[in-house]
């Protein structure tokens, strides 16, 4: 049987009362960030071989079903805002397509051949790379999808909470963040799904980090999308030429970014910055 498959450490759930079954829910979750921390090497691998290929023109594309494949969706959704990337940069995909990230759709994620299919009508290239995610590590769709893409050339890895998963084993840089059994029996959306998380951020968020996206520790590059963020970036225009805040409100409106309002202050003023350039 699977780690994520075996019985439930607590059992007779029914009888507990809310603030037992926060305590153990929370007690078990405690447990993930140790999982994470024993996969840190796969991780670094991983990222490792992704950056290279992304600095010559490739994406990065994330493949799952049910949970795992929304999290890729989440977490490749959060990038263009959050470091000013093209939305075409990180893709999240899913068994079933859009209408999955809402609604279970039956049997989308036993055929293997699906992710592929997916995967071309967004065009690929051999800098591109491939994750597929799947707590089990035995979704086809996934795996058909790692395969196919190896197969073309692409790089491959994987996210899975079970050692030695037929998915592992299909992808070049496996990632392998086994939390043990969940706290209702076969619930990967609990710590599986922690787990996943976590490791998602750490891949997006190195990956932007070494491609420049961030300096000093700001999202130089981040969209203005709303009050907070421009608040933000206006802060960070203060803290980068001493402007007051009237002056880097309107640096920042005048440029669009926090890293074109700091270099055109350096340009105008002959200084330099090196927290955000």
């Amino acid at each position: 049987m699977s780690t994520t498959e075996s019985p439930s450490f607590y059992d007779h759930l029914e009888n507990m009362s809310v603030n037992e079954l926060l305590t153990n829910m929370n007690k078990e979750d405690q447990t993930v960030p140790l999982a994470v921390l024993k996969a840190l090497p796969q991780l670094e691998a991983l990222i490792e071989a992704i950056v290279p290929r992304m600095e010559k023109g490739g994406r990065l594309i994330y493949i799952g079903a049910g949970t795992s494949g929304r999290l890729g969706i989440l977490d490749a959704s959060e990038c263009p805002p959050t470091y000013g990337v093209p939305h075409d940069l990180v893709i999240g995909l899913i068994a079933g397509g859009d209408h999955a990230i809402r609604k279970a759709v039956e049997n989308a994620e036993d055929d293997p051949d699906q992710a592929w299919k997916d995967i071309q009508k967004h065009g690929f290239n051999e800098q591109d790379s491939v994750i597929g995610i799947a707590a089990s590590g035995t979704t086809p769709y996934v795996i058909g999808g790692v395969i196919a893409a190896g197969t073309a050339g692409l790089l491959t890895g994987c996210i899975t909470c079970n050692e030695g998963s037929p998915l592992a084993k299909s992808v070049s840089f496996p990632v392998e963040v086994v939390v043990g059994p969940e706290f209702v029996t076969g619930s990967t959306r609990m710590k599986s799904g922690t787990g996943q998380k976590l490791a998602l951020n750490m891949i997006s968020t190195s990956v932007m980090i070494k491609l420049g996206k961030v300096k000093g520790n700001k999202m130089v590059d981040m969209q203005l999308s709303n009050k907070k963020l421009v608040q933000r970036g206006t802060r960070m225009i203060m803290e980068a030429t001493g402007l007051n805040e009237k002056e880097a409100n309107e640096m920042l409106h005048r440029h669009g970014s926090v890293r074109n309002a700091v270099a055109a202050f350096e340009k105008e003023s002959g200084s330099h910055s090196d927290s955000v350039n």
